[in-house]
């Protein structure tokens, strides 16, 4: 299964956190909802060219953009939902982050509190993007697993929507807000991109699914054994954010080596296959694998 046609235009802009953030603006999602939150019906019409002038001027991009890339995932994925939020929506921010507390115990946090510039509506956004890989587990069906098989797709989508974008209308959230001087009324939103990851024989999607989501592949690592991994190109985090591109030529030891690292460390590792793109003059990713160590999911 090939990369969504949706990563494409990503593929053009060379600074990575321009990248990543071109695909999140577009990023199919992996959960559809009455609440979930669709950037693209909110960008302004010139929202590719301000990326293409960052990505052209890196000195011109905002600050918490030209920020080092961290490596918890969650934590960059904020900082660019952050980005897109006030520097390319130009909307308010006025709350991220924000516990929620009930006799001294965190109960959930509001991770965005904005004002929708279109709307003049406050609006709580719970955000998150994930990677499954669905196993199936016969008579009970499949299950999609995230690479830490604790991570479950149907766990995540009922505390998303059950627990997490609820919390603004909790009493304890209403009483915080108050004291922060907001009384409005505040809709919930929720927005979770990433990919699927398919096994060899077939699996079945829940029914909140969207068809257009990202789709990948996965396989064992001792499938992979005696295969050629010319053009497998291991990928770290952030990078699992978006299409990934290099100019240098893949480097099958390297390759070899994360293969071998996932069963000597019991570790999932992503791998991007890419091929050479003669328009762009770079090696561009095509198709998504996660390689898994013998025990997983039972790990």
């Amino acid at each position: 299964m090939t990369t969504n046609a949706d990563t494409e235009t990503p593929l053009t802009f060379q600074t990575p956190a321009v990248r990543h953030l071109a695909w999140l603006c577009s990023a199919p999602q992996l959960l559809e909802a009455p609440v979930s939150f669709y950037p693209p019906q909110w960008l302004p019409d010139n929202y590719l060219e301000r990326l293409q002038h960052w990505d052209q001027q890196p000195e011109a991009m905002p600050p918490r953009l030209a920020q080092p890339a961290e490596r918890r995932l969650g934590h960059y994925f904020e900082r660019l939902y952050e980005v897109l939020l006030k520097d390319l929506l130009g909307w308010e921010l006025l709350l991220k982050n924000q516990q929620i507390k009930a006799d001294n115990r965190t109960i959930g946090e509001l991770d965005f509190v904005v004002r929708n510039r279109q709307t003049d509506c406050l609006e709580h956004h719970e955000i998150a993007i994930k990677y499954y890989l669905g196993v199936d587990e016969g008579e009970t069906g499949t299950r999609w697993y995230g690479p830490n098989a604790k991570d479950r797709l149907d766990l995540k989508a009922n505390r998303i929507l059950s627990h997490q974008s609820p919390m603004a209308q909790r009493v304890e959230a209403q009483a915080l807000l108050a004291e922060l001087g907001i009384s409005e009324a505040i809709t919930p939103k929720v927005f979770m991109p990433g990919y699927l990851f398919y096994p060899g024989d077939r699996v079945d999607l829940p029914d909140y699914v969207p068809t257009e989501h990202l789709q990948g592949r996965w396989c064992y690592a001792r499938d992979l054994e005696n295969s050629d991994l010319t053009g497998w190109v291991p990928l770290k985090k952030p990078h699992w954010i978006g299409p990934w591109r290099q100019s240098e030529q893949p480097d099958v030891r390297a390759a070899r080596e994360a293969l071998e690292f996932v069963e000597a460390k019991g570790v999932p590792v992503l791998f991007a296959r890419v091929e050479w793109q003669p328009g762009l003059g770079c090696w561009v990713e095509r198709e998504r694998w996660f390689v898994v160590p013998g025990e997983w999911p039972a790990q």
